[in-house]
């Protein structure tokens, strides 16, 4: 287990690489935190450029995050970049250590099926973080792909089935407060349910809660510290995957 749990250390902070390249990718990045980002452009500039421009205040719920953005050309530049770029650290690593230690938990306490979602659970979160943008160019490949990794665990049906689940809890929460919640969260919330379902019942309630409950208690945090009013916005995704790696990596 030792070896394994090295060997996916390994392999994260090399992947880890790869995963800064493509979050730095997807509009709009911070230089100073991603330094392969493609950097903002001019508005006069070539149409490639044009593709990085600031995100407008409804990103979250519309299928474009910016204006004239086209996402398929820009998903196509993030990952051509990334797999243009060789697997050593830049500098500070704080994602390639970041990939690292969520692959190598992931490993040692769920299994080498769970590790896919640990790569792209952080790639995700990056970038929502960033970008309050969940790209359905990585969240809509992962149901198969995730359906494949789990497929040694002989739990897909169970899978499936807790995908179908969350993903239609957080649907009724979207429609309920949509200005609150973004499509790409309820995308997002099957590959959780997914995943945790997998490992049982009991991890899917804990992802299904602990999500909200992470967020909550951060936007509590921002009040009290007077960092944000009630009506400030924030992206769930990273508190979504945050609980999903705890609902993981419970015992099964």
């Amino acid at each position: 287990m030792a070896v394994l749990v090295a060997l996916a250390a390994l392999a994260g902070l090399l992947v880890g690489r790869y995963v800064r390249v493509l979050a730095g990718g997807f509009t709009y990045a911070d230089p100073d935190a991603f330094p392969d980002a493609v950097p903002d452009a001019d508005p006069h500039a070539a149409p490639d450029a044009a593709l990085h421009a600031a995100p407008d205040a409804d990103s979250r719920t519309g299928t474009r995050a910016v204006p004239g953005l086209d996402v398929r050309a820009e998903a196509r530049a993030a990952f051509g970049r990334a797999l243009r770029t060789w697997p050593v650290p830049a500098w500070p690593p704080t994602v390639e250590v970041a990939t690292a230690a969520v692959t190598a938990l992931v490993a040692w306490r769920a299994g080498l099926p769970y590790v896919y979602l640990a790569v792209a659970g952080t790639a995700l979160a990056l970038i929502d973080w960033r970008t309050s943008r969940l790209p359905d160019a990585i969240t809509l490949p992962s149901y198969p792909l995730l359906t494949l990794s789990l497929l040694p665990t002989a739990e897909v049906p169970r899978a499936l089935l807790g995908a179908a689940a969350l993903a239609a809890v957080y649907g009724v929460l979207w429609l309920v407060r949509p200005a609150a919640m973004g499509l790409g969260d309820v995308k997002l919330a099957g590959l959780i349910g997914m995943a945790a379902a997998a490992r049982g019942w009991e991890a899917w309630a804990v992802a299904a809660v602990a999500g909200q409950l992470l967020g909550a208690l951060y936007a509590l945090a921002l009040l009290l510290t007077r960092r944000a009013t009630r009506d400030t916005q924030f992206p769930l995704g990273p508190f979504m995957l945050l609980g999903a790696l705890v609902a993981v990596c419970l015992d099964g």
